[in-house]
């Protein structure tokens, strides 16, 4: 089974979730109680946005094994755009089991900002950042959770830093842009919108953080909090 384990974390991790939900499906006909492969099911599924699909292969993983940190980590990550609450309580189930998961922590610090509780919220990201400071999930969303607690000028400094790698993925230049918007510097975050969107998205987007203030940085954390590998 390890081997088939292995491509479907490879396929999951290289995008290509179709594939991962094929191996998953292929083993889990062989071995229907395996909580690996359903973990992995899960995922594949939700990458697909089969969510209720991954929502019952999360939930078939936790009745077989209630300990499971992977699964209380999928069904929160299900729940965190509607009901960041229950988000949270899974979260907090999964670090019980394992304190120190970067993941989990991370994710624990979306559910916190999408209630508007953001001091606990950079809370839970310092904690993520320590223990996997190579990862820049965290940091991004502790830069928007600043800049969602009023302080975009700190938020700017440390997305910058982000967005700035050789890699950064586009929604770390995006979520940099909205603290630039907020902080004052609409002209560095109309430049930023305007070099990676059409000309039209760029216009609504920069009319909507005008219009709405900080409405859109919110809309862009609990998205980008929807990333199925656990960042």
């Amino acid at each position: 089974m390890r081997p088939s384990l292995n491509l479907a974390d490879a396929a999951l991790s290289g995008g290509t979730p179709a594939i991962a939900l094929q191996v998953t499906t292929e083993l889990l006909g062989r071995e229907p109680n395996s909580v690996e492969a359903l973990l992995r099911h899960g995922a594949a599924l939700h990458a697909l946005g089969r969510t209720t699909e991954a929502q019952a292969s999360y939930t078939r993983a936790i009745s077989l094994d209630p300990t499971s940190v992977g699964a209380a980590l999928g069904l929160g990550r299900l729940q965190i755009a509607s009901n960041p609450v229950e988000a949270e309580r899974l979260f907090l189930q999964a670090l019980n089991r394992d304190p120190r998961n970067p993941a989990a922590l991370n994710n624990l610090g979306i559910a916190r900002d999408l209630q508007g509780r953001h001091r606990d919220a950079q809370s839970a990201y310092a904690q993520a950042i320590t223990e996997a400071p190579g990862v820049s999930a965290a940091q991004v969303n502790m830069g928007l959770s600043l800049a969602l607690s009023g302080d975009p000028r700190r938020a700017v400094e440390m997305l910058r830093s982000v967005a700035s790698q050789a890699a950064a993925p586009r929604p770390a230049r995006h979520n940099l842009a909205a603290a630039m918007a907020m902080s004052g510097d609409t002209a560095g975050a109309e430049s930023i919108f305007r070099s990676d969107l059409s000309e039209e998205d760029a216009r609504r987007v920069l009319d909507a953080l005008r219009m709405l203030g900080e409405a859109p940085v919110a809309t862009a954390q609990q998205t980008a909090s929807a990333q199925p590998h656990g960042s």
